[in-house]
């Protein structure tokens, strides 16, 4: 069943611009002031500026004379739109085949067979909220079994996510204001003047004086939302996009049919990645069918490629899952990522090389939704922070771990809390308790210090670890430290904490 999410930026024009201009401090409060002959007034505003009691529709001049220092800047409607536009086209790239811009201030994007790549819905949501934070952007996340749905409740959150259990609709909606059934201001209007408050209270509401008053588009919204009508999603696209596509005159259903066009289209696809130099990382093929609805499937590489054989098998493992219903009425093969790629020669020889290439692997697992990357070195002291996952293919990473000391072969991702029984503030510990088991210290070495990193955080300008090498009787050994250094609580609680295993 397909599920959409959509993404809500209530702050995108205040957020547009201080990315635009990291000068500005963070503390200034921000106010994005509209105009229309010699009336101006606030039609944005950032969430200290709002915390400030200042909202959309307020005069500028009040705006400015409630709050000193405020930073009112000219509204710029095509930069936002522009920026919005930009963050689409990422979103294509990352998350979903099927992405388009939604409304002015957000986007939406149907994730169907696209969520396990990202490991399960809650864990996609969170992806996205986490990653647009990252970059600057306040985000609200909500996914539901109809675009109308997931529209609302991201604009009805008071929280970064929201997951509407499917089948799960009426109940996630019913008590929203009409205003979020995207309907325009004077039928809100009009229906508030009657009475009308919550999208439960129209829904339940005889359609024909509705209709009689207002027309169509009330019952069309209504539809839409509780998914009795198809509202599908228009992928967005862009002119740098290699794309080609073949419609059909009698509709197609049959798997092999399904098949022998899509490697037609393939074909098509590499000549004009070939012809511009380029090789793909991530392809999408987009079904549309005679009913409206589109289905989507994304085949990704780890990197560019121009393999016809290669490109085939890896949409032929997938287009299984293709469900016709009445027919195919057109299929579109879309590169949304490609970089360049140069022709190399192979070596010849009489001798057979042995091929130590594993990408044909790689690409294998990734299209099933497995994550595949490689650790690499990262220059902190911190045990913890000194590991990044880079991609499985891609350049050497030159850094490497520098250490007198040896480190365990795991290290958990968090420390673990332990009880011990030591001698401060230098000795190891005689014994230690892990998730309810008892150890007793045969031999111990340390400790090793490991100060904080008080440049990127104040709060470890004085923090310490204690480091030690530990083995237990049944000759299992640990890698433990104490917080702090033993003597001065500044430097940190002074409690154990399991960090690794040695092999």
């Amino acid at each position: 069943m397909a599920r959409v999410v959509s993404i809500y930026f209530p702050d995108l024009p205040t957020d547009r611009i201080r990315r635009g201009d990291p000068a500005i401090p963070v503390e200034e409060t921000i106010a994005v002031i509209s105009k229309s002959g010699s009336k101006r007034w606030v039609s944005a505003a950032d969430a200290a500026a709002r915390k400030a009691g200042i909202h959309v529709g307020m005069p500028a001049a009040k705006a400015q004379a409630l709050l000193q220092g405020l930073r009112m800047i000219d509204a710029d409607p095509a930069a936002d739109a522009a920026a919005l536009e930009r963050v689409t086209m990422w979103a294509l790239t990352q998350y979903s085949p099927i992405v388009a811009v939604d409304a002015l201030d957000g986007i939406v994007m149907d994730t169907e067979g696209a969520d396990h790549l990202q490991g399960g819905e809650e864990r996609m949501v969170t992806s996205i909220a986490n990653r647009f934070r990252a970059k600057g952007l306040t985000a609200r996340v909500a996914i539901a079994d109809t675009w109308g749905a997931a529209h609302a409740c991201a604009r009805a959150a008071n929280r970064e996510t929201v997951i509407v259990p499917s089948g799960e609709t009426i109940r996630a909606v019913e008590r929203l204001p009409i205003s979020l059934l995207r309907l325009s201001e004077k039928i809100v209007g009009d229906l508030r003047i009657l009475g009308f408050r919550t999208i439960g209270e129209l829904s339940t509401t005889a359609r024909a004086p509705l209709a009689l008053r207002f027309g169509p588009e009330i019952g069309r919204r209504l539809d839409q939302m509780f998914g009795r009508v198809s509202e599908p999603i228009d992928p967005i696209r862009s002119p740098e996009l290699v794309e080609v596509a073949r419609s059909f005159a009698e509709p197609i259903g049959a798997a092999e049919t399904i098949d022998k066009y899509v490697g037609r289209l393939i074909v098509q696809l590499v000549a004009e990645l070939q012809r511009k130099g380029l090789g793909v990382r991530r392809t999408d093929l987009i079904v549309e069918k005679v009913d409206a609805t589109r289905q989507a499937i994304r085949a990704g590489t780890a990197k560019p490629v121009r393999d016809v054989a290669w490109l085939t098998k890896l949409f032929r493992d997938r287009t299984q899952t293709i469900e016709p219903g009445f027919g195919i009425e057109k299929l579109t093969l879309v590169a949304v990522m490609s970089e360049p790629l140069e022709e190399k020669q192979k070596a010849s020889s009489l001798v057979d090389e042995e091929d130590a290439d594993i990408t044909p692997l790689i690409d294998v697992l990734g299209n099933r939704g497995q994550r595949v990357y490689r650790v690499a070195p990262v220059a902190s002291d911190v045990p913890e922070r000194s590991v990044q996952r880079v991609a499985a293919i891609g350049e050497d990473v030159t850094e490497d771990w520098v250490h007198h000391w040896r480190r365990p072969v795991r290290l958990f991702a968090r420390p673990d809390r332990i009880e011990a029984i030591a001698l401060l503030p230098d000795h190891p510990p005689a014994s230690i308790t892990w998730r309810g088991k008892r150890h007793r210290v045969k031999r111990a070495d340390g400790p090793e210090r490991v100060f904080g990193e008080w440049w990127k955080r104040d709060s470890e300008f004085e923090a310490v670890r204690d480091y030690f090498v530990i083995e237990n009787e049944s000759g299992e050994r640990y890698w433990i430290f104490r917080s702090g250094d033993g003597i001065d609580p500044e430097t940190g609680s002074h409690k154990w904490f399991m960090h690794g295993i040695f092999g």
